[in-house]
């Protein structure tokens, strides 16, 4: 147990470790000295220059550096930036839900992730029940980008991104008295 307890000390640095006091400290490794150019002989005595294939790349601090790419002249592709409007033709028929307690707010979720508007009716519900799902009805438009409007005393219409509520469908529930002109 003791040692258990003396790894974790040296796994945290509070004591040092006598298994590493035995090695040698490491070698310095010497900066590579640069390679100076080659000298031009006399036409005479020119030899053949090196292989390129066999010849040791240049290397700095023991890295192998890469040739670079040619170079275009100044000239750069840009490619055309794609936009595409966002079309919101989707008209689904719009889900009324009167939550009886929290659990209800996993439908709430599923039908606003099918991209299904939701009318959240809070009229019959107690005061802490009703903030607690105005809080989640909140970050859950939030987080997939729709929008959460006060339809009516108590009622809340949720509409996911791209899905707009037609006029027939607000007619509809105006006549349930869960929307307001």
């Amino acid at each position: 147990m003791a040692s258990i307890w003396r790894r974790t000390m040296v796994y945290l640095g509070l004591v040092d470790d006598e298994e590493y006091e035995d090695y040698e400290p490491y070698d310095e490794i010497a900066p590579p000295q640069p390679v100076a150019a080659p000298r031009r002989q006399p036409a005479a005595v020119r030899q053949a220059p090196p292989d390129p294939v066999f010849e040791p790349e240049p290397s700095v601090g023991g890295v192998r550096t890469l040739p670079r790419e040619p170079e275009t002249g100044g000239i750069t592709i840009q490619r055309p930036a794609v936009v595409r409007p966002i079309v919101t033709t989707q008209h689904p028929k719009v889900h009324v839900v009167a939550p009886g307690g929290f659990n209800d707010a996993q439908e709430i979720g599923d039908k606003l992730k099918a991209n299904q508007p939701v009318i959240l009716n809070l009229q019959g519900v107690n005061r802490d029940l009703s903030r607690r799902l105005i809080d989640f009805a909140s970050g859950l438009t939030y987080g997939l980008g729709g929008q959460m409007e006060r339809v009516a005393e108590q009622v809340f219409l949720l509409t996911p991104s791209n899905v707009e509520v037609p006029a027939e469908e607000k007619r509809r529930l105006q006549e349930r008295g869960l929307y307001r002109a």
